[in-house]
């Protein structure tokens, strides 16, 4: 008698040249994530010689009953880590049948903004950090604190090692594996200084390449703690009170910021980044007043900062940037939860595009 595992990791491959391709999309909260698989006859690795598909809007609120047909647009595929053969992800955005975007479809107005030739020309660079926490499923509450109480203080759980200050490490070992199986450019993993809570890094990736790949790494880590029975949270500040909350620092870079000369090019781009500060703060993600207080290595919300290797500014330069003369900085306002479709393209319209 085969067991339920034999089954769930048959190899297509060695019966039929027919594939699963699982379709990937964001649901009308802007941050759950939706999938339904279909069978192709033979493996693909091109996105646009993949068909179209449908879905039913009116149940991921995102179309009326009445008419509720939205259009899934193939935009990038990853090998799948689950299937595995030549099974794919394919990441997808949402359209109406007359082949407009839905409003909740980020990635088009991205994918604009990225295919300027005054940014294209520039060759953006993305590395985000991305911070999440990892839940007991009946309770809520983080793993590793006991259920209704809290665990010692922070300290010794950032890059912790050890059953009482590392919690999870099977789920982020597991995910850290299938993104880059999935080949996701998934560059490393950590600890938080909350203990439960955990970061993963996508970068560096080109233009709108590195949202593609966080949401994919997202939709992965989601399966993965669906498997653990654990959940996920990207909540910015999961538990109130003298605990850090989760963000998503953005690292950024573009051609002439890596050039000799490059500070200069860094310094006004983050006067413009504070010209237009409260336009960015209010597209960086749900619920970041509770995390942006000036503590916990945070700006205030409603002040822009930046400094050298200053994790409570609003941006940070890395020392070595300063050194050299050139190199990227990191934007440490968006949260944890935030679509990184709108914030790389917001951050590269603002720095390249806008003229104040």
């Amino acid at each position: 008698m085969a067991l339920l595992s034999d089954l769930v990791n048959l190899n297509l491959s060695d019966t039929t040249d027919k594939v699963v391709a699982e379709y990937i999309w964001i649901g009308g909260s802007g941050m759950d994530l939706r999938s339904k698989a279909r069978t192709l006859p033979a493996p693909v690795n091109d996105p646009k010689k993949l068909p179209k598909w449908n879905y039913d809007g009116s149940s991921t609120g995102q179309a009326l009953g009445e008419d509720s047909e939205v259009i899934l647009y193939p935009q990038a595929i990853f090998k799948d880590p689950f299937r595995r053969g030549n099974n794919i992800l394919v990441m997808c955005d949402a359209y109406t049948p007359a082949g407009e975007p839905i409003p909740t479809n980020n990635r088009y107005n991205a994918a604009k903004i990225f295919s300027h030739p005054q940014v294209l020309a520039q060759e953006p660079w993305y590395g985000i950090e991305q911070e999440y926490t990892l839940l007991k499923k009946d309770v809520k509450w983080p793993i590793g604190w006991p259920t209704g109480g809290y665990p010692g203080p922070q300290g010794p759980y950032y890059c912790g090692v050890g059953a009482d200050k590392a919690f999870g490490r099977d789920i982020v070992d597991s995910h850290y594996k299938a993104c880059l199986y999935a080949g996701i450019n998934i560059s490393g993993i950590n600890g938080e200084v909350m203990p439960g809570q955990w970061e993963f890094q996508v970068g560096p990736a080109v233009g709108i390449s590195a949202a593609d790949e966080l949401w994919v790494a997202r939709y992965i880590l989601e399966r993965i703690t669906e498997i653990a029975g654990v959940v996920l949270t990207f909540d910015p500040k999961p538990i109130q009170g003298d605990w850090n909350g989760a963000g998503a620092h953005t690292n950024y870079s573009i051609k002439s910021m890596r050039r000799d000369g490059g500070f200069d090019v860094i310094k006004k781009a983050i006067e413009n980044l504070k010209l237009r500060h409260k336009e960015h703060i209010a597209a960086y993600g749900e619920g970041n007043d509770r995390r942006l207080t000036g503590r916990h290595e945070t700006a205030d919300i409603n002040t822009f900062t930046w400094g050298v290797a200053n994790r409570g500014a609003s941006v940070r330069v890395g020392r070595d940037t300063e050194k050299e003369g050139k190199g990227y900085f990191e934007d440490r306002r968006p949260a944890s939860n935030m679509d990184p479709y709108v914030v790389t393209s917001m951050i590269a319209e603002t720095t390249i595009l806008w003229k104040p």
